[in-house]
């Protein structure tokens, strides 16, 4: 078998056979394949697509690549949460205990943020203490015992995955939906999830900027999971503002305790009781969306999923005194109020620029190799449909920079104004 000969076939727009697929992904995990064969591969899938079969064979290929976790020692049905991304998205933090003080089962691996996009693991690591690496062992015992886990992903974990990944991200090859779908789903099958929810976004904030294709990717994702057995689901959320208003690691920490103390954001309590109904129901804890939705509910009400999320910190090494008192977390001591220039409604929000905005303030990384500062971010005061006024202020900026005056006009440009009464943009756009 020849690489060059699947190259041509794809790029004729040919079906590549579970052999060719397995024969490209072992040959990218082993280094005899050079990495532009491998790229040229790519983009011929990015410009032709993969049918059903192919993108099953190269999830499968992709997640066989590595170690695939046994987790039979795992008492009950334990399902997996996870976001394609976008800005102040801290949901993680909040769901999983919610949906672990109803009774479900939460063995969450998480990832680290890139870009514009935040990741749960940076956030968690504000507190200090939190092991973000557990051992196959030690994660099974945890989830048993305390029914609850949010760990790292082991770099044993689908490895082709990561390597093609780095290919895709300098080959303009990003975009193509089997192959998005098939990295994601690659990971959840290896990490042997008996449940996948995803919160697939959409928006200007998101991978996705376009409703139909944040539908397409769900469903091929969703159509992945359950060739492999997985109870799959998906919700479409909307990304065309930040999820709640604080933007940065030790900030979303803050506002993910406040939301488990009842004084959450209206948009990221919805999501999650969103998310958490599907998990609760996919883990047979409940029957139906109501009753899964009250359960969650009265788990924030009563106090017990802010229990939860101390008990969690606890378990993995961390201060839980920072979940009671979450002031007690670090933020970077420059603060930076950006001011309206004009009044009227905010009607648009570049979630985007924001997001870029957080992390050039220091919250986030270009590569993943970069160091970042915890207590940075942005706190949003006004959002969609909101009404400003001059010279009041919209945003506050928290950073250990000295060199950023670029960035309160970034921000300030972020937001557009409407002198007429805008509605509050719809959250929750599809439920699959």
């Amino acid at each position: 078998m020849r690489m060059i000969d699947i190259i041509n076939k794809k790029r004729l727009g040919e079906v590549l056979t579970r052999d060719e697929i397995n024969f490209w992904i072992e040959g990218l995990s082993n280094d005899t394949i050079p990495t532009y064969q491998s790229s040229a591969l790519a983009m011929a899938i990015t410009i032709n697509g993969m049918s059903k079969e192919e993108t099953y064979y190269l999830t499968g290929a992709m997640a066989s690549s590595g170690d695939i976790l046994d987790l039979s020692k795992m008492k009950g049905v334990f399902i997996d949460k996870h976001s394609t991304g976008g800005v102040g998205d801290k949901t993680s933090i909040v769901l999983a205990p919610m949906v672990a003080a109803c009774g479900g089962y939460v063995a969450k691996m998480s990832g680290r943020g890139l870009g514009h996009t935040g990741g749960t693991l940076d956030k968690l690591e504000s507190i200090p203490g939190y092991n973000v690496s557990l051992s196959q062992d030690q994660f099974i015992k945890q989830v048993n015992k305390h029914h609850i886990a949010i760990i790292g992903q082991s770099a044993s974990l689908a490895p082709a995955d990561k390597k093609l990944y780095a290919l895709r991200d300098v080959t303009g090859t990003v975009q193509s939906i089997p192959l998005i779908a098939s990295s994601i789903m690659s990971k959840k099958i290896a990490g042997g999830a008996h449940g996948i929810v995803l919160d697939v976004t959409v928006g200007n904030g998101a991978f996705m900027t376009k409703a139909k294709d944040a539908s397409e990717l769900a469903k091929v994702m969703i159509n992945i999971g359950r060739h492999y057995h997985r109870d799959t689901r998906a919700v479409i959320s909307n990304m065309n503002q930040p999820l709640g208003y604080a933007i940065g690691n030790g900030l979303e920490v803050i506002e993910a305790v406040e939301a488990l103390m009842g004084k959450g954001p209206e948009d990221l309590m919805e999501l999650c009781y969103t998310l958490g109904s599907l998990m609760l129901i996919q883990s047979g804890t409940y029957k139906n969306v109501k009753s899964a939705r009250k359960a969650l509910e009265k788990a924030v009400t009563s106090g017990d999923a802010l229990a939860k999320l101390a008990e969690l910190v606890k378990a993995q090494g961390g201060d839980e005194s920072y979940i009671y008192t979450p002031t007690k977390i670090k933020l970077s001591r420059r603060h930076i109020d950006v001011l309206s220039t004009q009044s009227g409604y905010i009607k648009a929000i570049d979630t985007l620029q924001l997001g870029l905005a957080s992390m050039e303030l220091g919250a986030g990384r270009n590569k993943i190799e970069d160091s970042i500062d915890h207590g940075a971010g942005i706190l949003l005061h006004k959002k969609i449909g909101d009404y400003v006024e001059v010279d009041e202020k919209i945003a506050t900026l928290y950073t250990s920079k000295k060199e950023i005056d670029y960035i309160p006009i970034k921000v300030l440009n972020s937001f557009s104004l409407s002198p007429k009464p805008v509605k509050n943009p719809e959250l929750i756009l599809e439920i699959l």
